[in-house]
């Protein structure tokens, strides 16, 4: 027989089964049990519902890894309607092209980023403002608590089908305005089978939130770690010292960090007489975003006893596509070497690595192809976007999603990014565009030519740096500190996509033709490094 998938069945699956245990803990340290969190959702369901969000409508979260964007999201899907989340490092710019993208008809934004919003809401369609301190913000906002209180639990869920969409998730922009990935009831699910079963959640895990939710739906693990009935771990932002509290006093067991996260925690470590890294529960730990280094594998599995996986995957594919976890190949002393690498496909996931012609490339670890791939977890398509999304499915390969990496595949089918064929820069996991970063800095009256390209760095993994040609011709002499142009980009983006590196030069390399031929500065770059670029 056939049962639809739905995002909901998550929520209601831990209701079921474990409505007596802890579901949630707040940042605050207050707990929720599943039948509290459901209740919760309901209230909220039903105060959504009241003032007019149906099925189809957009509903945006912006907030820090709360209890209150769970609540917003699967209150959201109870409805229907499209859970919307937002990128909390943005700016109000950034949040006015977004919300007016995708029509969102309402917003939930945690007290810390809604001036952000209150910013920009007279020039969005955006008409219900919801945040969790009303009294911490400026405007007309409701309060959430407020609602849920004084709300009852009564609501109509709508007929849904697992073809429809239920979330949006807004890419960084890094070739161009954000596009927004349409994600359906059965990609979202069929994901989160994945996520359970390859991270091998179990209903007495201990789930730690240091993953943005906003990312592409906290990786898939809203719902997985939902409907395993797990425990979720809330925070507000990445601070080493309380990781590794919260760790011991919650006996965390499972938790996502970009190596700009671990590299945080091996420098905590290594300050503090090497702390105790975890509670009464083994820990196991998936990173993603620029490859770690050997040295930090060996780090967290060797000294701080945790179990850790690299997987591969963009926002527009849920994101897992490949997984390193080499239990049953090579020896033991490659370990440490395959794990560096993107992996080899997942369960239902077709991965290939083709030529220009299409064509698969040979298993030799040397020839470099671009990275396709075809999974039930791959997204439905670009928001309002089609020309987009046919190019992005039908490049090379008709029917694959073209992840845009270019990458060789060892004997064993394990992948391994060597390059990119867009210029991303990957810092910290976030994506920030080159092509962005030079706009802005060609703004600058000091600035007569310039090239933005990642430059390594041990704590991101990869960082923006600007080769720039003064208006003076002199780089001795560039009439402009390189200071100021950082600050420059600081006051016209968001924090995490500002130059942190300024470079003066005479001139840029460049083709016959004009074109500045960025691989050249790259290699100059990346000379002392293993590879050249982060792995996306």
């Amino acid at each position: 027989m056939e049962k639809p998938l739905l995002t909901v069945d998550f929520l209601d699956r831990a209701r079921k089964y474990y409505e007596d245990e802890v579901a949630t803990v707040a940042t605050t340290g207050e707990e929720y049990t599943y039948s509290e969190l459901g209740d919760r959702v309901d209230r909220l369901s039903a105060a959504l519902e009241q003032r007019g969000i149906e099925k189809g409508d957009r509903v945006a979260v912006l907030d820090p890894n709360t209890h209150y964007h769970l609540e917003t999201a699967y209150a959201s899907m109870q409805l229907g309607a499209v859970h919307t989340p937002l990128n909390y490092r943005l700016t109000s710019e950034d949040y006015e092209y977004i919300l007016s993208d995708a029509e969102v008809d309402a917003v939930y934004a945690d007290y810390d980023y809604a001036e952000k919003i209150e910013a920009i809401r007279d020039e969005v369609p955006t008409e219900i403002f919801i945040t969790n301190d009303e009294e911490a913000v400026d405007g007309d906002w409701e309060s959430f608590e407020t609602i849920v209180r004084e709300t009852e639990p009564e609501y109509s869920r709508p007929e849904m089908s697992e073809d429809e969409v239920i979330t949006i998730n807004y890419t960084s922009g890094t070739t161009g305005d954000p596009k927004g990935v349409m994600r359906t009831h059965r990609t979202e699910t069929l994901h989160a089978y994945l996520i359970a079963i390859h991270h091998e959640l179990t209903s007495d895990d201990v789930y730690l939130w240091t993953l943005p939710m906003f990312h592409v739906n906290g990786w898939g693990h809203i719902y997985a770690v939902t409907g395993m009935g797990a425990k979720h771990v809330c925070t507000r932002g990445v601070d080493a010292e309380w990781i590794v509290d919260t760790i011991q006093e919650q006996n965390v067991s499972f938790l996502c960090a970009a190596p700009t996260v671990l590299n945080q925690l091996i420098e905590h470590y290594q300050d503090n007489n090497e702390p105790e890294m975890q509670g009464s529960n083994e820990v196991r730990v998936t990173t993603a975003g620029s490859a770690p280094p050997e040295a930090t594998i060996r780090k967290v599995e060797q000294d701080f006893g945790w179990d850790l996986k690299h997987l591969y995957g963009a926002t527009e594919t849920g994101p897992l596509i490949t997984l390193s976890d080499p239990k049953r190949i090579g020896s033991e002393e490659e370990k440490l070497s395959l794990k560096k690498r993107q992996g080899m496909g997942v369960l239902g996931t077709d991965v290939r690595v083709v030529d220009e012609d299409g064509n698969d490339v040979p298993w030799d670890d040397a020839t470099i192809g671009e990275v396709v791939v075809r999974g039930n977890q791959v997204m439905d398509g670009y928001w309002n976007k089609p020309e987009a999304t046919e190019k992005a499915f039908n490049d090379r390969v008709e029917g694959y999603y073209h992840m845009g990496d270019l990458a060789t595949v060892d004997e064993n089918g394990m992948i391994a990014i060597k390059d990119r064929k867009k210029d991303i820069i990957i810092s910290g996991g976030e994506n920030i565009s080159s092509i962005e970063l030079e706009d802005t800095l060609f703004e600058h009256e000091a600035v007569a030519d310039v090239a933005v390209i990642p430059s390594p760095s041990e704590e991101w993994g990869e960082t923006p740096k600007a080769f720039v040609v003064p208006q003076s011709g002199d780089p001795d002499d560039p009439n402009v500190e390189k200071q100021d142009l950082i600050d420059f980009t600081k006051d016209r983006l968001a924090s995490f996509k500002a130059v942190s590196r300024v470079e003066f030069v005479e001139e840029l390399p460049t083709t016959a033709t004009g074109k500045i031929q960025k691989y050249e500065l790259r290699e100059q770059e990346w000379d002392e490094e293993d590879a050249m670029v982060g792995q996306g």
